[in-house]
């Protein structure tokens, strides 16, 4: 379920963005959206409000699955608590002790 929410929720990201690159800015700056480049189709206050109207779906739908996929993945983790309450990680060991030589007999 989460598998396929993500897929739709990268969908949807990726219209949304493709919209919102094809408005007409206010500056006249980056915007590809215009009456020109859609012909005889809308006009441009046809076209605008269209591609309004589907920011405004998308952008919903973005929200709503962001809420949903983080909803079903909060109790997923590994780790229940914060990551403040964990030990500190255990010191490296020491090195061997290096072995006593045999005591040499004086004569």
């Amino acid at each position: 379920m989460t598998t396929v929410l993500l897929v739709v929720f990268l969908f949807v990201t990726l219209a949304l963005i493709g919209l919102v690159l094809l408005q007409r800015s206010e500056g006249g700056g980056l915007g590809i959206g215009s009456s020109q480049g859609m012909g005889s189709f809308m006009g441009g206050r046809g076209t605008a409000n269209l591609l309004t109207r589907g920011t405004a779906i998308l952008g919903t739908l973005f929200f709503i699955l962001a809420l949903t996929l983080a909803l079903l993945n909060r109790g997923t983790s590994m780790q229940n608590r914060s990551i403040l309450d964990s030990p500190a990680p255990a010191a490296t060991p020491a090195a061997p002790a290096v072995p006593a030589l045999p005591a040499v007999p004086n004569n």
